[in-house]
């Protein structure tokens, strides 16, 4: 019985063996890196559309540069775009490396100004392109595309060029990306700054098989540091870690008060000279309870708007969770550190024994108790205002807080910080028009 399957495998052996003798620089070894088990997720995926989110130096550019030599060597046409020539030259530095064999045997012809690797006489191509819009992508065609950095390109390169450049062939495409902090999305070419992480979510609800979604942190890279990864986030705020490093993507909460985008804008890491300060406690009745929020803040006249008025600045968030007699000591801790002209106290949790915890701390201040008598949103609202309207500053980051002021959503219960935050920004600049804070 003939075995046809061994026959062919023979007679394909024997063409290659006699192509090799008659042309020796055809064959050529490809010096593929080993691949950590992220990448080779959607390496070897079969979807037509792949999302990739990663954190930095999370081994994102060596795995695309696989999965494109990968594709070269299948006889496919590759474009690899990037918004600038720095990011496009990592990528192009690892598809030389892999190709270098076939490069120096004369099988492969490389073009450095166009960044292109070409099989000669043929269709066979590798390139990577600076794009960040539509009119940048255009010219060139591929069976497969991939968008890195996608989050700082406009979109428009995809819907207008990227998608019908591939109808030739039914092509591929990726789409890599960090989520962007919000310095960040500041450099974006987009006028959608969330439009990848938008993407990521449409591609993770699809059912079809068509679109498949990758996440992973800069931890699952095994060539790098875990010292300098543990040790790293000390150096980097939360938000910017969580974005940066675990590749984790936060929107702001629908109908929150505050964006994060309007944070970043108004955010300054000096103040100007300060005509009051103020600490304001919300407190927490049990040290096991919610986190007491303690909240700095003063007034001063700024010219950010382009002339003198009164802005308010956030100057510390020194909430914390523990005993009564522990968030006393913060607050007046703080009180004296700034040098503040009030300390003020919501009075709901705990009547007059705030006061009289207080009290109790040596260097403490008299203390105004106020008394919340309307609601969280009412309360919320004209703070916010001011900060929409460009008069309220953050002085540095603070994190917590600033997670609080975005995902908190009007109706649910409102976190300490932002208690804090309104007490000390309504004391300092509404004053007496607002009568839902009742001395």
């Amino acid at each position: 019985m003939i075995d046809y399957a061994t026959e062919a495998r023979n007679a394909l052996q024997a063409a290659e063996a006699f192509e090799a003798a008659r042309n020796p620089g055809a064959f050529y070894e490809v010096c593929y890196r080993d691949l950590h088990d992220a990448q080779r997720a959607f390496v070897e995926s079969t979807a037509k559309r792949k999302v990739i989110r990663a954190g930095r130096r999370g081994g994102k550019t060596v795995g695309v540069a696989t999965l494109a030599v990968r594709a070269f060597e299948a006889g496919r046409r590759v474009l690899y775009t990037a918004p600038t020539a720095d990011q496009c030259a990592r990528f192009w530095s690892e598809v030389k490396r892999a190709l270098q064999e076939g490069i120096d045997k004369g099988a492969l012809s490389k073009n450095e100004t166009l960044q292109a690797i070409e099989k000669p006489r043929t269709e066979n191509r590798i390139r990577a392109k600076t794009a960040w819009d539509a009119d940048s992508l255009r010219g060139d065609y591929a069976d497969l595309l991939i968008m890195d950095e996608f989050q700082l390109t406009d979109p428009s390169a995809w819907q207008r060029v990227g998608a019908p450049m591939l109808l030739d062939n039914n092509g591929d495409a990726a789409f890599v990306f960090t989520p962007p902090t919000i310095r960040a999305a500041a450099m974006s070419k987009a006028a959608d700054k969330r439009h990848a992480s938008k993407l990521f979510k449409k591609a993770e609800a699809d059912k079809t098989g068509r679109w498949a979604v990758f996440h992973f942190s800069s931890r699952e890279n095994p060539y790098l540091s875990t010292e300098a990864l543990d040790e790293i986030s000390s150096d980097m705020t939360r938000r910017d870690f969580e974005h940066e490093i675990l590749a984790l993507d936060r929107d702001d909460a629908p109908g929150a008060l505050w964006s994060s985008e309007n944070l970043e804008l108004l955010r300054v890491h000096k103040h100007p000279e300060l005509e009051r300060i103020v600490v304001a406690v919300d407190p927490s009745a049990t040290s096991g309870g919610d986190e007491c929020g303690i909240i700095v803040a003063g007034v001063g006249m700024c010219a950010c708007k382009g002339e003198l008025e009164k802005h308010g600045f956030v100057l510390e968030d020194a909430s914390i969770q523990g005993s009564p007699q522990l968030w006393a000591a913060r607050a007046v801790g703080a009180y004296n550190k700034w040098e503040a002209d009030k300390l003020i106290a919501e009075q709901n949790m705990g009547g007059e024994m705030v006061s009289v915890t207080i009290s109790t701390v040596q260097g403490a201040p008299p203390v105004k108790l106020i008394h919340a008598s309307r609601g969280k949103q009412v309360r919320a609202e004209p703070v916010s205002s001011l900060a929409e309207l460009g008069k309220l500053h953050h002085v540095g980051e603070f994190d917590v807080l600033e997670d609080e002021l975005t995902q908190w959503q009007p109706g649910g219960p409102s976190p300490n910080r932002l208690d804090a935050l309104v007490y000390a920004v309504t004391e300092l600049m509404l004053g007496q028009p607002y009568k839902f804070l009742m001395v």
